[in-house]
């Protein structure tokens, strides 16, 4: 019972960190390049580089009957970037990737 347990919970965190590799890899596909150099980080194609090959490694790291299970000690690295990405790049960068409003991107507002 204590082994099917861990083995589901082993699941589970291998699984998070796949979620959580997808999801920096599609917020970043959804950021324009500008972004990043008006945040100050680096490029969009740096991070591209960055958390593509850290969502293929949590993917692979995924135990046998979902994933291919091997890597799996590289999927801690997938999640570092991950996090990275998440909590560091991503505000950075928010301000710089709203879309403008109707009156584009010379209206200041105010009076």
């Amino acid at each position: 019972m204590i082994a099917n347990l861990q083995i589901l919970m082993f699941l589970a965190f291998y699984l998070v960190i796949f979620g959580l590799s997808l999801w920096a890899l599609v917020d970043l596909a959804t950021r324009p390049s500008r972004a990043f150099v008006d945040g100050g980080k680096r490029t969009k194609q740096f991070w591209g580089l960055i958390l593509g090959p850290a969502a293929a490694i949590a993917f692979m790291a995924i135990p046998a009957p979902l994933g291919l299970g091997f890597l799996s000690f590289l999927a801690l690295g997938s999640a570092v970037a991950s996090i990275v990405y998440l909590v560091d790049v991503r505000p950075a960068i928010a301000p710089y990737s709203r879309k403008k409003g109707p009156r584009g991107p010379s209206s200041r507002g105010g009076w």
